[in-house]
C-alpha cells in the first residue's frame, strides 16, 4: 500500500508544536525557577508560540510576567538582579517567619495594578487553600496577591488572604499545573518540572528541613501531574540549591539546554 496523503497522516509532535495552541505549565522550585526563563528563550528560538500559561509558585511569577508581555530578555535581566530581600521580609505572624508582600510590590512596579484576566495570554495561577486542602485555580482578580499566594511556602511565608480564603503554595496541590490548560484552549500541553532530578542532603537548619519535607511530598505527586502533558521538560538541577540566587545565570542556561534538547528531539 502507498502512503496516506499528507492531510490524512497523523502530525508529529514537532509539527504540532509549530501549528497548534500550546499550553505551558511552569512548575514550582524557588530559585530553580530561573530555569523557566531559559525554557522560554528556547521556545522563542525554536519558533514555538505559547498560547496560554499556568504557573505554580516561582512558575506563577514567571508565567504571569510572560503572559503580560514581559520579554525574555527583560525577564533574564530581572531574575539575574533579584535578591531575597527584594521579595521577602520578616513577618510578625504566628503563621510564618517571612512575608512575601515585597514580591507583590515587585509585580505591581513592573506591571501596575493589573488583574489576572487582563493578561495578553490566558493565564492560570494555582494555589492551595490551607484551611480546606482545596486546589484553587486563579483566573481573575488581583494579579499580585495571586502570585504571592501561589509562592507562599508553608512554615516559611505567611498565608495570603484572598477572597475569604487562606492561600499558600500551589505546590501542595499541583506543582506542575498542567490540569487548567486544556480548558484554556490548549490542544498541546507542555510541563516544566524543576524538581525531577533532585538530590537530597542532610538538613543544616530548619529551613533545609522544611524544604526537604515539602520537596519529598511534592515530588511524590508530580509524576501523576506530568503524565497528563504531551511533553515534559525536566532540566537536570540536582546540583543546585533552592535558595542561592547567585546560581540564577547557570539555571537559565540549564533550562535553555533542556528545552532545546526536548524540542529538537521530538
Amino acid at each position: 500500500m502507498g502512503k496516506f496523503p499528507r492531510m490524512f497522516r497523523r502530525r508529529s509532535l514537532r509539527e504540532r508544536l509549530l501549528r497548534e495552541r500550546v499550553g505551558l505549565a511552569l512548575g514550582g522550585g524557588a530559585v530553580l525557577g530561573g530555569a523557566h526563563v531559559g525554557v522560554l528563550r528556547a521556545f522563542e528560538e525554536e519558533g514555538v508560540r505559547v498560547s496560554c500559561l499556568s504557573g505554580t509558585s516561582v512558575g506563577a511569577l514567571v508565567a504571569a510576567l510572560y503572559a503580560f508581555g514581559v520579554s525574555v530578555r527583560h525577564l533574564e535581566e530581572m531574575v539575574r538582579k533579584l535578591k531575597w530581600l527584594d521579595v521577602s521580609g520578616l513577618a510578625l505572624s504566628r503563621y510564618g517567619l517571612l512575608s512575601n508582600r515585597k514580591l507583590g510590590e515587585v509585580i505591581r512596579e513592573i506591571l501596575g495594578p493589573v488583574k489576572v484576566e487582563m493578561a495578553i495570554l490566558p493565564l492560570a495561577i494555582v494555589a492551595a487553600d490551607i484551611s480546606t486542602g482545596e486546589k484553587v485555580v486563579i483566573r481573575e482578580g488581583e494579579l499580585e496577591t495571586a502570585v504571592m499566594a501561589s509562592a507562599a511556602v508553608p512554615g516559611i511565608f505567611v498565608p495570603v488572604e484572598r477572597d475569604g480564603r487562606f492561600l499558600m503554595d500551589g505546590g501542595l496541590v499541583e506543582n506542575v499545573p498542567v490540569s487548567p490548560l486544556r480548558s484554556m484552549g490548549a490542544s498541546l500541553v507542555i510541563g516544566v518540572n524543576l524538581t525531577a532530578k533532585r538530590n537530597y542532603r542532610k538538613p543544616r537548619n530548619i529551613i533545609d528541613l522544611l524544604t526537604n519535607t515539602f520537596d519529598i511530598l511534592v515530588n511524590t505527586a508530580v509524576a501523576g501531574q506530568v503524565s497528563q502533558a504531551d511533553l515534559t521538560i525536566e532540566p537536570d538541577l540536582a546540583g543546585y540549591d533552592y535558595a542561592d540566587m547567585n546560581q540564577v545565570p547557570s539555571l537559565i542556561e540549564e533550562g535553555y539546554r533542556a528545552a532545546r534538547q526536548a524540542l529538537t528531539s521530538v
